[in-house]
């Protein structure tokens, strides 16, 4: 289940960050390296109509820290690579993320972390095809 970092009405995207990320060292020390990256993008979301949550996993271990974008009937993001000190790049992406019209992140613009970072982009399931 997903625990609120900051809760702002009306947010049009939500940042979700994995917080059971840990760093390069694999350290099981708290706050997790993930917990880190949440707080830092809570930090840079003070002012801004961005939801802020982090999830126990996403499964992207591989990639370390990660964190996803998404918003309501759009394309979902996944990211990972991403440092403790990744907060405002990952708020710089949700604020150009909530101004696409045609509901896809734009590359232009896009901070580089969250362009060499990209995992997955996931469709939303009203463009999703049954196979006949």
């Amino acid at each position: 289940m997903a625990e609120d970092i900051r809760d702002p009405d009306g947010s049009d995207v939500t940042i979700v960050v994995c917080s059971s990320c840990r760093d390069e060292t694999g350290s099981d020390a708290r706050p997790r390296a993930g917990e880190l990256l949440a707080q830092d993008a809570a930090r840079a979301a003070a002012n801004e109509n961005i939801r802020v949550r982090q999830v126990e996993c996403l499964g992207n271990c591989k990639r370390r820290l990660s964190a996803a974008l998404l918003r309501d009937g759009c394309w979902s993001y996944v990211f990972g690579d991403l440092t403790t000190e990744s907060g405002p790049d990952l708020i710089a992406g949700a604020k150009l993320f909530a101004t696409a019209a045609d509901g896809i992140l734009p590359w232009r613009g896009r901070p580089d972390s969250l362009k060499r970072g990209l995992v997955a982009r996931i469709p939303p399931l009203a463009i999703v095809k049954d196979i006949s």
